[in-house]
């Protein structure tokens, strides 16, 4: 009798339990996908080397941050879900007043894409983000505002970019700007002192017997004496000024701001630090001179080449007069 009832009691003869065990086979199976889903998107977050975030505008709180937050900041994940100043204290001091402003420009935009700062890691070194931002446009009217950003890690384009840029614009051999930069530099600041009504003054300068050094010593030797004469012009000029080589002997420079007589003052200063250098070449020593012509704005005067012109002629005649010396025009 006993065993008839337990008979009776099995799944098969009880459809409510077996509905019951069915469901929990099912749910089972569901949590197990549910959780390899998980898993594999924890596994792509992971690999992706970009910030995934999400804040609450309201309440100034980090809701969720992705893996690569650690890998990028340096920092934990779980302080900065505790205190979002973490985030904001790791901005380069010079960025931050502009982080701050476009990340609020996304509540009137409704998404900002074009957002680039820097951070300074926890280990010190500073990176460039591309941090591109969302306004969350499917909440509910009264509920919380929500943010989600995708903040890419872009140091190395930005460190690209910026060898670019100085390949393009500086001199292989001086590391002093090329003849196409310091022109360019050289109208901008042209116009801005025409605009503002200030003094601006321009300095030719030519290595006196270059071509002798060049046959005497040789090629590298005047190589050498290239790149001494555009150390003593970075190292004499003023922090504003500036300077390139123009020609195969021939450097410039343009004082911005900088009255005639406070442009004859450097370009003495220049000139003496340039007759100060000495030379060595195989036991031989020697030293080199310049000519300099300096010239400053006028009212006549419509472009920069007008100074570039004057200027020229000032440093040939210095050459006419006996060379190593300044002539202002």
């Amino acid at each position: 009798m006993a065993q008839k009832n337990l008979q009776d009691s099995s799944p098969s003869h009880c459809p409510e339990a077996a509905q019951t065990l069915m469901a929990l086979m099912h749910a089972q199976g569901e949590v197990a996908r549910l959780t390899e889903r998980e898993q594999l998107f924890n596994t792509l977050l992971a690999s992706v080397n970009a910030v995934l975030w999400a804040f609450d505008w309201e309440t100034r709180r980090v809701l969720y941050v992705s893996p690569a937050y650690e890998r990028i900041f340096g920092r934990s994940a779980d302080l900065l879900l505790a205190d979002c100043n973490q985030w904001r204290d790791s901005i380069h001091p010079d960025d931050l007043d502009y982080a701050e402003r476009s990340l609020a420009e996304v509540l009137d935009k409704g998404a900002v894409e074009d957002r680039e700062y820097r951070i300074i890691a926890a280990d010190g070194q500073v990176r460039w983000l591309s941090d591109k931002c969302f306004i969350n446009r499917q909440a509910e009217p009264g509920q919380p505002v929500i943010i989600v950003g995708f903040a890419e890690d872009i140091t190395h384009k930005k460190q690209m970019e910026t060898e670019l840029h100085r390949l393009a614009t500086t001199d292989a051999l001086t590391q002093s700007s090329n003849r196409h930069h310091f022109f360019e530099c050289a109208h901008r600041e042209f116009a801005h002192a025409r605009q503002q009504g200030e003094p601006l003054s321009f300095l030719m300068l030519d290595i006196d017997d270059f071509k002798t050094i060049n046959d005497t010593y040789g090629h590298q030797e005047g190589d050498n004496v290239l790149q001494r004469i555009a150390e003593s012009g970075r190292a004499a000029l003023r922090r504003r000024d500036l300077f390139g080589r123009i020609g195969g002997e021939e450097f410039a420079a343009v004082f911005p701001g900088c009255t005639p007589q406070m442009a004859l003052q450097v370009a003495e200063r220049l000139h003496r630090q340039i007759q100060q250098l000495s030379f060595n070449h195989e036991g031989r020593t020697f030293g080199i001179t310049v000519s300099q012509g300096l010239t400053s704005l006028s009212a006549s005067d419509e472009n920069v080449e007008d100074l570039f012109s004057r200027a020229d002629a000032a440093m040939y005649q210095a050459k006419r007069e006996g060379k190593n010396r300044i002539v202002t025009a």
